[in-house]
């Protein structure tokens, strides 16, 4: 695990090792640097040592010195695919780095080789002969991969602030990705909120040309939500069990110690069950609130019968909002763009890296199981996806189920008139879903945004902030391919959306929390921000600040934050999004601090 950073093009020598300064966090072991002066490359990586601590320093190169690799991640079926590879002749010069199994196997096979790998990742592979870099990025988008090409020069990054800190590349805000973000929470698709700068999506592999500064995209996995044939509907708890726990042991594959983060909830607790069950001593980390009103938020009693059940080394701990405010500032400069979605992954990290290197997440379960629900008014019988109703779709779906509609937007952002509605950017997606049932289009168009922009991304730069590497076992490619075999109707239920996930889990879950409700991860703000957080509010949202500013009417605070702050209406989650929004400019374009001292 660790961080990359590459750049192509007229560059002074100091510039690659400010990109990988930006992203030291991420790899604290060591860092290295690879240099092609000729070819005017040059590639750098920052590591965070897991497998193979002695032998697997980056970046790496085959003995003819043709092929050169940096590379974030773990491959977890590196072993078995190292003994095809030696049976083929290949002959190892690390003991068991999986840096070089997927060194050796891409200059074997290139593009070939990504769909044997089961991990998580995201490279790239240096070819002298051909002059090109080859990039790739995991299925799921679990490792993140930020990519420029402008002025003459191509540069990539596991961090958005990594290219940041290179002189050409402009602090120029995207108003289309503000756009979509105020609805969703966070910057989805290959856009980033910088308009010179783009992520390489989930599933797909990139190939720079260096004679030309040619790019091209390719997509190189996709579900495809093809029924099993012959399996009965009373087979498939077992068979997702089965599946379910040879990913975490799979995942849990480490030189050092690890540890879980646990919720309280289904996924999180299903992960430490098979990993204590498979005769791993398991640490534990939970998270809770205990101030007035707070309640309805805490799971830390469901967490605690997991532990006992499992006997864990068990750590938890409290959130509050003095905690919040000492933290935010840090939170905005890991999390690279706008994000106004759950914060306590923050805190569970920072206090894990404390004792380990490696910590196990639920992240995946409840998109390869239910979706939230999301889909529940798509499927009456009046609507399908087929039927092309962008209409329907807008009002049954997106604003139901997300927090600014296109029309609020509009009538509150300067400078967005000619950007596409976020309900039509989703309908496009929802469409091209290779299934005719809407669980299933839902779950695509999750696939493609939710999932990899908001959960994964979080969790990524909350885990790395803290030199810790966040595995999501759910997210094995063997699972997900499963899951989605399942028929849809089988897969989850209207009135129980993870029932076929329960009864799968059963047999390692405490009785108490098999039935419990599902609360989510997150933090009480409606309360907070009427109480310790309301200055922040008031100071960033201001009218005075948001007119000068140019960007958000100076009406929004009328519109929306004074009645959330006197009680009159619950806008949390509109406030929540407009707050974290400036509190990302400030850190990133004004260059000053979040939050104020």
């Amino acid at each position: 695990m660790c961080g990359i950073v590459g750049i192509h093009g007229p560059q002074e020598e100091a510039w690659i090792g400010a990109m990988n300064e930006a992203i030291r966090h991420r790899g604290p072991d060591g860092e290295g640097v690879w240099r092609d002066r000729d070819a005017l490359l040059a590639l750098g990586m920052r590591r965070l040592a897991i497998i193979d601590i002695p032998g697997g320093r980056q970046p790496m190169a085959t003995a003819d010195g043709r092929f050169v690799l940096v590379f974030n991640g773990e491959i977890y079926n590196a072993p078995a695919l190292r003994q095809k590879l030696e049976e083929r002749g290949e002959r190892f010069a690390t003991d068991h780095s999986d840096t070089e199994v997927l060194l050796r196997l891409l200059a074997r096979e290139g593009a070939a080789a990504l769909p044997k790998l089961n991990g998580m990742f995201a490279f790239a592979l240096y070819d002298r002969a051909e002059g090109r870099l080859f990039c790739a990025r995991d299925r799921l988008g679990i490792k993140p991969f930020y990519w420029t090409n402008q002025e003459g020069r191509f540069a990539f990054a596991s961090e958005l602030k990594a290219l940041l800190a290179l002189p050409f590349v402009a602090k120029t805000l995207c108003k289309e990705s503000l756009f979509h973000f105020l609805s969703l929470m966070y910057v989805p698709g290959e856009r980033t909120i910088i308009d010179s700068v783009e992520r390489l999506p989930a599933g797909h592999h990139l190939t720079y040309r260096l004679a030309d500064g040619h790019v091209a995209i390719e997509r190189w996995w996709a579900p495809s939500f093809t029924p099993a044939p012959d399996v009965a509907a009373e087979e498939w708890p077992a068979l997702v069990r089965k599946k379910l726990a040879a990913a975490v042991r799979r995942w849990s594959m480490s030189d050092v110690p690890i540890a879980c983060s646990l919720s309280g909830g289904l996924d999180s607790s299903s992960v430490v069950g098979f990993l204590a069950e498979s005769g791993v001593k398991v640490r534990t980390y939970s998270l809770g609130f205990t101030g007035e009103g707070e309640a309805a938020w805490n799971e830390l009693p469901l967490a605690r019968e997991v532990a006992r059940r499992w006997r864990t080394d068990h750590h938890e701990l409290v959130l509050d909002p003095e905690t919040l405010l000492e933290d935010l500032d840090a939170m905005v400069w890991a999390l690279d763009e706008p994000y106004a979605g759950g914060l306590p992954s923050w805190s569970v990290f920072k206090t894990m890296a404390r004792d380990v290197k490696v910590g196990l997440t639920g992240t995946g379960g409840d998109e390869l199981f239910g979706n939230y629900g999301k889909w529940r008014a798509l499927e009456p019988g009046l609507f399908r996806r087929r039927t092309r109703d962008a209409a329907a779709f807008r009002t049954r779906f997106f604003e139901r189920v997300y927090y600014f509609s296109d029309a609020d937007k509009r009538a509150l952002l300067e400078g967005v008139d000619k950007v596409e509605d976020t309900a039509a950017m989703l309908w496009r997606l929802y469409r091209s879903a290779p299934s005719d049932e809407p669980r299933d289009a839902v779950a695509w168009t999750d696939l493609a945004t939710q999932l990899p922009e908001e959960f994964l991304m979080m969790t990524d730069r909350f885990s790395m902030a803290h030199g810790l590497e966040a595995r999501t076992p759910f997210l094995d490619h063997e699972l997900v391919e499963l899951a989605y075999s399942i028929p849809a109707s089988l897969r989850t239920r209207r009135g129980d959306l993870k029932h076929l996930l329960r009864k799968a889990v059963a047999p390692v879950l405490p009785r108490p929390l098999l039935n419990a409700p599902k609360k989510g991860f997150v933090i009480p703000l409606k309360l907070w921000f009427r109480g310790r957080l309301r200055p922040l509010v008031e100071r960033l949202l201001a009218p005075e600040r948001l007119a000068r500013q140019g960007i958000v009417r100076p009406e929004f605070y009328a519109r929306w934050v004074r009645p959330h702050l006197e009680g009159t209406a619950d806008h949390t989650n509109k406030v929540f999004a407009a707050l974290m929004f400036q509190l990302w400019h400030r850190r990133f374009i004004e260059g000053v601090p979040a939050v104020d001292a």
